[in-house]
């Protein structure tokens, strides 16, 4: 250790920053996703699905649903550079506009072949389409589930 300098806090304890600040992240940590491929099945399974251009979109209902997210893409949407370009941009959209989501229900977004070539103000568009429709389906859900 000697010979080795010491970086010690300033002594009237104030902190100081030395270079840039690393920007806050911005990504779906492992709690924000859908990790195992038997949740996914399980959306699958639950049918509740609605259908863009580019994507199709499942929710998910049930235990440890969180409004968690899942993405698949097959290998019909391309190679393997086309494949992590579609769900890099699924995972994007979701991200900005998981708000726009009703309820704790997880969704599984899966690429269909256009996603590669539609802007991202379309799919936009169609993803908050289809959360408006499920947010009204919820409340008439909701409505016939309270009646007698």
């Amino acid at each position: 250790m000697d010979g080795i300098p010491v970086r010690q806090a300033p002594p009237s304890g104030e902190v100081r920053f030395f270079g840039p600040v690393a920007p806050a992240r911005e990504t779906l940590g492992k709690s924000q996703r859908l990790r195992t491929n038997r949740e996914i099945r399980e959306a699958y399974a639950q049918d509740r699905r609605h259908v863009a251009r580019s994507f199709v979109l499942f929710f998910r209902a049930g235990e440890g649903a969180d409004r968690r997210l899942g993405v698949v893409a097959s290998r019909k949407v391309g190679n393997a550079v086309e494949r992590a370009r579609a769900k890099r941009r699924l995972r994007e959209l979701f991200r900005r506009n998981r708000a726009a989501f009703p309820g704790p229900d997880d969704v599984v977004l899966v690429a269909r072949r256009p996603i590669l070539s539609a802007p991202f103000g379309k799919l936009v568009e169609d993803l908050r389409k289809i959360a408006a429709a499920e947010t009204m389906a919820r409340g008439n859900r909701t409505r016939r589930e309270r009646e007698p």
